[in-house]
């Protein structure tokens, strides 16, 4: 069976709350978890607690009479940004900071992700998202990051993109425009040895096409993050993935939220690139679940809902230029708290002491050209911060 007929298999049955329908066969259960726990042996487990980054974003553009953008992210741990020490490292400040300087508003910051959460999280986190609506708004945009630990965790992947679709049905409800990162590729992962690697990597792609199909037809984007961004993580795994070899670095979060930060844009209509089909970036219009399918495979592709279209299963499938993320810290008051974020943070013209080539510091998207937008004031401010 093809990949496309599977994908649409799992999101049709999520959708109609269909049973479990199981991603690979013929393959010997012992074996299987053999390789599971000999992969969490040398994974480990990470015991710390990823940095909060609430807050407000680009504070040197709240001299104009619109309001901050509101930006809620939801997922798991590495929505939450485990595995690095600093707000400013993690992907929904990151996110954020480009937001705020593509925008050119401020951008208000909620995250609820947590580590180690499946997808039927999702529920609680939305609830949180839109608990106080009067006191808290709705996000304008949200990002959801899941699936990684519905492989690892053997849940059903009908179950797994039916509880993607009920939060992303709340959210477009409540007026938010959703950008889902879909499930990573797990078998990048270095400790994970064959045939665990293969199998990761199939149940991975597979749940990653079929989240697409789902959310899409919901009115929402993804993006894949496929094999975590492809050549970079392959070619620097030291560098790309944290301690743990598990959990991105600073150098890999960055990565992943330059793919992300164009189709945010694109979603609250600030980024400066037409909707149109460009072929010469390979980008087309195409049976959802094929777009699905094919952004599955490479990371870093958006499929979106085709507005010629919008009632045929039709999607768009684009490969976005990225642009430099470069995100300031928060200033450090003499007393050692942070505060404010002071002036704008002028994009790198080179690589800094923690990129190399190929990594987040350079614009790695085809066609694309020179530094992109200094994230102005992109630190949190101290004010106004809401811990989740």
């Amino acid at each position: 069976m093809s990949g496309a007929r599977v994908a649409r298999r799992i999101a049709t049955a999520a959708a109609y709350g269909g049973g479990g329908i199981s991603l690979v066969g013929g393959v010997a259960v012992g074996v299987l978890l053999t390789e599971v726990q000999l992969a969490k042996r040398q994974i480990g487990i990470s015991e710390d607690e990823p940095p909060v980054a609430d807050g407000r974003y680009g504070t040197a553009f709240g001299t104009g009479d619109r309001p901050p953008l509101r930006l809620g992210f939801l997922g798991d741990s590495t929505a939450a940004g485990l595995g690095v020490h600093r707000a400013a490292e993690t992907p929904a400040a990151l996110v954020a900071s480009g937001l705020a300087a593509v925008a050119e508003r401020p951008v208000e910051l909620r995250n609820v992700a947590l580590s180690g959460a499946e997808s039927d999280d999702l529920a609680r986190q939305v609830s949180l998202l839109l608990a106080d609506t009067v006191a808290h708004p709705a996000p304008d945009v949200c990002v959801v990051m899941i699936g990684a630990n519905d492989v690892t965790g053997r849940v059903s992947p009908t179950t797994s993109v039916r509880c993607l679709s009920e939060a992303v049905t709340r959210l477009r409800a409540a007026g938010s425009q959703v950008v889902v990162a879909t499930c990573p590729d797990l078998g990048t992962v270095e400790p994970v040895a064959q045939p665990l690697r293969w199998i990761a990597r199939r149940m991975s792609r597979q749940l990653a096409a079929a989240q697409t199909i789902a959310v899409v037809e919901l009115g929402g984007r993804t993006v894949s993050l496929g094999d975590l961004l492809g050549p970079e993580f392959a070619a620097h795994p030291k560098e790309m993935f944290g301690p743990d070899r598990y959990h991105p670095s600073a150098e890999g979060y960055a990565t992943a939220a330059m793919a992300l930060l164009p189709t945010v844009c694109a979603a609250m209509g600030v980024w400066p690139e037409p909707e149109r089909v460009e072929p010469a970036r390979r980008e087309s219009v195409l049976p959802v679940e094929r777009a699905a399918v094919r952004a599955a495979k490479e990371g870093g592709t958006e499929v979106a809902s085709d507005e010629a279209a919008p009632r045929a299963p039709w999607a768009l499938l684009k490969h976005r230029r990225r642009r430099r993320i470069a995100a300031a810290e928060p200033e450090e008051h003499a007393s050692g708290a942070p505060g404010t974020t002071a002036g704008a943070a002028a994009p790198a013209t080179g690589p800094t002491s923690r990129e190399h080539e190929g990594s987040a510091g350079a614009e790695t998207g085809t066609g694309g050209t020179g530094a992109g937008p200094a994230a102005a004031g992109a630190g949190p401010s101290g004010d106004g911060t809401t811990q989740s």
